[in-house]
């Protein structure tokens, strides 16, 4: 957390997480096609940077319940973004890694918060400039509320009805000192996902 921030709830801890995870990870299992029980013509795509870890936790639930080793892609849509010049003078773009076709694939985009819809979208921009996927559905850990476009996540790990001036904080030890999911006052201004 920023020192600016207020934490108003801690809404999961570790282990809250673990399972809200382990559940979503089988609402992914039951989304696959009896007709391809290897998931070969299915992939996670993790949205940078959380949602990469999060689709990285899944990948291996997955592979540790039902012997599924799914593809496992990285996406970085801030290019796609429709205010990243307006938002960022100095946008961080960090690596998208698709080794695989996503053509006829059906893809589950993973990410940690829904909030705007913005980034979701953005997201479809950029994997439609790939390929022409046979579906793709969107998990998020966290929906904030608050939409501006007209997206829904497909499989959620919990809804959490935000205000402004609030936001969702999902905190993972890959890339934090703790784990957890935080509501959470800024006091500053926000970006907005």
């Amino acid at each position: 957390m920023q020192a600016s921030d207020v934490v108003k709830a801690r809404l999961m801890d570790a282990q809250d997480l673990e399972r809200t995870l382990q559940r979503m990870a089988r609402q992914i299992v039951e989304l696959m096609d009896p007709d391809d029980p290897a998931g070969e013509h299915f992939a996670l795509i993790g949205m940078q940077t959380r949602g990469v870890h999060i689709a990285r936790r899944l990948k291996r639930m997955i592979r540790a319940v039902d012997d599924i080793d799914l593809p496992l892609g990285v996406l970085d849509a801030t290019m796609y973004r429709d205010d990243f010049r307006q938002r960022l003078k100095q946008p961080v773009v960090r690596a998208t890694r698709i080794m695989f076709d996503v053509t006829e694939r059906n893809l589950v985009l993973v990410d940690d918060v829904l909030y705007t819809g913005r980034t979701v979208r953005a997201a479809l921009d950029a994997l439609m400039d790939m390929g022409r996927p046979a579906s793709i559905r969107f998990l998020a850990v966290v929906d904030r509320g608050l939409r501006e476009l007209p997206i829904r996540a497909d499989i959620v790990g919990r809804t959490v009805p935000t205000i402004s001036g609030e936001e969702i904080r999902v905190r993972l030890h890959e890339t934090d000192s703790h784990e957890g999911v935080y509501l959470v006052e800024r006091r500053t201004n926000s970006t907005r996902n």
